[in-house]
């Protein structure tokens, strides 16, 4: 529980701030005059007849207030006051040398030894008195001071250890998140489908996948959940196992057919299975925008449907590129809408590239958004030669090396890659 706000300070603090005084002085007499006067007044006087034996008793009991003579055998006033303030002590204490002393380099060099204020010997009654009042005024703010700092100091602490705890708790959920891409590659005969996830912070609302209920059948997605945070990533602990890779039977973008084997579901059905669930379930405001595809290895026809996310990449084998896509509207935003998918032949050798908008948003250093022509063009830089896992981590380090370094990464970045090689 956090400290109260309003939390009282201690009336202790704010009220008699001066309790106890310590007079300094070698002559008994001056002691006698002094503490006769300080007890009359209703403080708790001690005595010392030195600056050596005055360092004995602030060392076991400091005081609130200390008069101090000036000029005494051994350790006089001044390094008395000295060697008090090097000594480390929770409550400040008020300091007055008493001196005949008036010159103007005497009295800076009081200061600067650590004393409040000075008293001109004989002392009269009624300004010592009226010096211990200005002295009250001052120990009681800077009591109340620290007793404010010590508020604040306690809450700080408080505050970093439930810092401490939310952030342990993260990393833990950020391992959960991690478990719903077991494999960030897999071979389908001599395709492949790779995966990419960056979040932006401990855990993220992108989530990348692939399955395959039977041979030359494979089912891939990149799905971006509205909003950032721990919401988000539990909307993608929940997709996780609605396209499960390894429970056939959760997973809405499978159907089991006569009892024997399971079939991939058209990819509009899956958006609408899915648009349902969510619009059913009450109290849920996230939505999110995906890329869904089915591919058939033998015939290299590709189905997709596009729920409100970037623009899939098509990469042809000889280079060229070409951005597919309709648009469409995100899951879970409008009740009983209808999706439509889109027919892709690919040929041995291309590539499709799905990707969350944490790519085509980047801030690049001018402030501007990196947008679809910026990433053709970091696709671009990256090695030929390279596939698969190589490839999109080459992807992800040539963004880093333009988004601004200023503002870094704001958004979750994700990617899935498919590399058709035939049956």
């Amino acid at each position: 529980m956090l400290p109260d706000s309003s939390i009282e300070i201690n009336q202790e603090v704010t009220t008699n701030s001066i309790r106890r005084v310590l007079v300094v002085d070698d002559s008994r007499l001056q002691r006698r005059i002094l503490v006769a006067s300080l007890k009359k007044w209703g403080f708790e006087v001690v005595e010392a007849e030195s600056g050596e034996a005055a360092m004995e008793i602030c060392e076991s009991d400091p005081p609130d207030l200390i008069l101090s003579d000036w000029m005494m055998p051994g350790m006089n006033g001044l390094e008395f006051c000295r060697a008090f303030r090097t000594k480390s002590q929770d409550n400040y204490s008020y300091f007055i040398l008493l001196t005949s002393k008036s010159e103007k380099n005497e009295v800076a060099q009081g200061l600067d030894a650590g004393a409040d204020d000075f008293l001109t010997k004989p002392v009269s009654s009624d300004e010592l008195r009226a010096r211990i009042s200005a002295g009250e005024r001052i120990l009681r703010m800077q009591r109340e001071l620290s007793e404010k700092n010590r508020i604040v100091s306690d809450t700080l602490d408080e505050l970093q250890r439930v810092y401490d705890a939310i952030d342990k708790d993260l990393i833990q959920a950020r391992k959960i998140q991690e478990s719903l891409v077991p494999e960030l590659s897999r071979d389908f005969g001599s395709s492949t489908v790779s995966l990419l996830l960056k979040p932006c912070g401990h855990i993220g609302g992108d989530l990348v996948g692939m399955f395959s209920p039977g041979v030359n059948r494979i089912g891939f997605y990149s799905v971006d959940v509205s909003g950032h945070g721990i919401t988000s990533a539990m909307m993608t602990a929940r997709l996780g196992g609605y396209l499960s890779s390894t429970y056939f039977d959760q997973n809405v973008g499978m159907e089991k057919r006569f009892n024997r084997f399971y079939a991939l579901r058209q990819p509009e059905e899956v958006a609408s299975l899915l648009n349902a669930r969510l619009i059913a379930d009450t109290g849920i405001e996230e939505y999110f925008t995906m890329a869904y595809c089915i591919v058939d290895l033998r015939s290299g026809v590709l189905k997709m449907v596009q729920a409100g996310h970037p623009h899939p990449l098509l990469i042809r084998k000889d280079g060229s590129t070409e951005f597919i896509g309709k648009g469409g509207v995100p899951v879970g935003l409008v009740p009983d809408i209808t999706y439509s998918q889109e027919d892709v032949v690919m040929e041995k050798g291309d590539r499709l590239l799905l990707y969350s908008d944490g790519f085509t948003e980047a801030r690049l250093e001018n402030g501007e958004m990196l947008e679809a022509e910026g990433l053709v063009e970091l696709i671009g830089k990256c090695n030929a030669e390279q596939t698969g896992q190589e490839f999109l981590d080459d992807l992800y380090w040539n963004l880093t090396q333009v988004m601004s370094s200023q503002y870094g990464l704001e958004d979750d970045v994700s990617a899935t890659l498919f590399e058709y090689e035939g049956p």
